[in-house]
């Protein structure tokens, strides 16, 4: 969702769009080019004028592939690589080569090979490269239409022992907020093993909505997008901005969605940002869906949730707490139905996934790709009447504890648990039952969003400043937040320990920015504890 944790009252953000109309819901704890070409007709058809908006934002010198190239869910022996043709004309297909090789000037080419794309994939290209060597990076072009895409670099996942694995991971970046600056770092940066991005890649508002309009990047289509054109011509949006298209070719990605692919609050049944008039629910979400698969560098599937190996160093369990089975949400804390054993998350086909790739793993440590905060977090001394955030694992009480109980049962250590969606930066000791004896049972990393409004969008720092210090106070298990600064967190995984540290950029309101860093925390192997060193 929006879940800006944003802390309101004191200094945090809330989400103008739905605040209005349910201000104690979402006011949260620290809270494609879409081009439906018709049948091919002689005389050129005069482009709508939403295909005219996306065009002027239009790099000439990278046509026909203005959206760049992309890459993602590395395993051992094959990768997904990812373009877009963008014909001048309607047509109803045109024919895409590839070639995926060692070298970036491509002297060692060592797969290639050729496709169709047409109208009915909004003309993407996904190509699933098998048959590649473990731990390797390489690079890969398309050609159509008489020209060369831009030159990718990707790397597939490690079989044998490493000494150390780096992933990056970011969540929640929003068009009119401003610039994906944080993006454009991580490309910045050597190959790393994967970028993990935890949702919220889009957001469906229209224009002022939910943003700040004043820097001039304004929402494409202009209204709330519900249908498939519409989609496609967000995804087409967010992906002309420089910092996205150059992360996406110079690092492999493995991304889950959240709720803003589809609408705020997305569930399986139904979204607080989606009413009647605005169409059929089930309808809205299979073309969010849909959109999603054509222009993500994933592999298609009947579920999103997934596993990825990197050796014995790693698992990453990418989860799914929107549209796998996710429940209605619970808005009133003292509802007796919020306690309900039966409520989930997850679904229990989900969980049981879930449950059995926690017990089966045998690496080192197992990272989880998580959506929404799952540590227990009070807010009473912050919101005295919203004592919890019931849009995250809060408003699941009895699921969360079947999947804590479970952890606690079966020894499973060495959990890294990395949750987006807050809009803010979290190091957590993560527990339940939080009292000054409480007792960890995994490292819960919470990362701040690319662009989205953090608390200081809306009210003074040093009052957010504030806040964050009274939440930490309300929570011994809580050892920093940061509510305030855009960036991303850097993971780095040892064998004896590992490493978070939080980059910064210094500004969204330009497309170019200098990064700091701004905090560091250490965990050892077999302890649930941070250390600042």
């Amino acid at each position: 969702m929006c879940n800006d944790l944003a802390i309101a009252a004191a200094g945090f953000n809330s989400n103008l769009v739905t605040f209005t109309k349910n201000a104690m819901r979402l006011l949260l704890f620290l809270p494609a080019l879409g081009i439906l070409f018709g049948s091919c007709e002689r005389a050129k058809p005069k482009p709508p004028k939403w295909i005219e908006a996306v065009e002027r934002h239009f790099d000439e010198s990278l046509k026909p592939f203005y959206h760049g190239v992309a890459s993602g869910d590395p395993l051992p022996d094959r990768i997904v690589i990812w373009t877009r043709v963008t014909p001048a004309d309607s047509l109803p297909s045109v024919d895409v080569k590839w070639q995926m090789a060692l070298d970036e000037r491509f002297t060692a080419i060592v797969k290639s090979d050729s496709l169709a794309t047409n109208p009915g994939k909004d003309y993407t290209v996904k190509v699933d490269v098998v048959g590649l060597q473990p731990d390797q990076v390489y690079y890969y072009r398309f050609l159509a239409l008489g020209k060369n895409s831009i030159v990718g670099r990707t790397k597939t996942a490690p079989v044998s022992a490493k000494d150390s694995l780096k992933f990056a991971v970011v969540s929640c970046a929003n068009w009119e907020w401003g610039y994906f600056n944080p993006y454009d770092k991580i490309a910045d940066r050597p190959v790393l093993d994967a970028v993990l991005h935890l949702g919220d890649y889009i957001y469906e508002y229209g224009v002022a909505k939910y943003g700040d309009t004043t820097i001039g990047r304004l929402n494409i289509p202009s209204h709330e997008i519900v249908s498939l054109k519409d989609y496609r011509t967000r995804y087409s949006l967010y992906r002309l901005d420089q910092g996205l298209r150059r992360l996406h070719q110079q690092q492999p990605m493995i991304a889950i969605w959240d709720d803003h692919e589809v609408a705020n609050n997305a569930t399986v049944s139904g979204a607080q940002n989606h009413q009647p008039e605005e169409g059929d629910y089930q309808k809205r979400k299979a073309a969010a869906r849909q959109t999603y698969y054509e222009w993500m560098p994933i592999r298609e599937n009947q579920e999103l949730y997934r596993r990825f190996s990197f050796g014995p160093l790693a698992d990453v369990i990418m989860l799914d707490e929107r549209l796998a089975g996710r429940d209605p949400e619970i808005t009133d804390s003292l509802n007796p139905d919020l306690k309900n054993a039966e409520r989930s998350m997850l679904g229990a086909k989900q969980l049981q996934w879930f449950e059995a790739n926690l017990q089966s793993s045998t690496a080192t440590w197992k990272l989880i790709g998580n959506q929404v905060i799952f540590s227990d977090v009070y807010l009473r001394k912050v919101f005295p009447k919203m004592p919890r955030n019931l849009d995250s694992w809060d408003g699941f009480p009895a699921e969360k504890k079947k999947i804590v109980d479970f952890i606690r049962a079966n020894n499973i250590t060495n959990l890294i648990i990395a949750s987006g969606d807050t809009h803010g930066s979290w190091a957590i000791e993560a527990a339940t039952n939080i009292s000054k004896n409480y007792r960890p049972f995994a490292i819960e990393l919470g990362i701040t969003s690319v662009s989205s409004g953090n608390g200081d969008e809306r009210k003074p720092a040093d009052s957010v400043k504030l806040a964050e210090k009274a939440l930490m106070n309300e929570n011994p298990h809580i050892k920093y937040v940061n509510d305030r600064d855009h960036g991303y967190l850097l993971l780095t995984l040892y064998a004896d320990q590992s490493k978070a540290e939080w980059f910064y950029v210094e500004t969204l309101r330009k497309p170019t920015s200098n990064e700091f860093l701004g905090k560091t925390y250490w965990f050892e192997r077999g302890k649930s504890r941070l250390k600042q060193r």
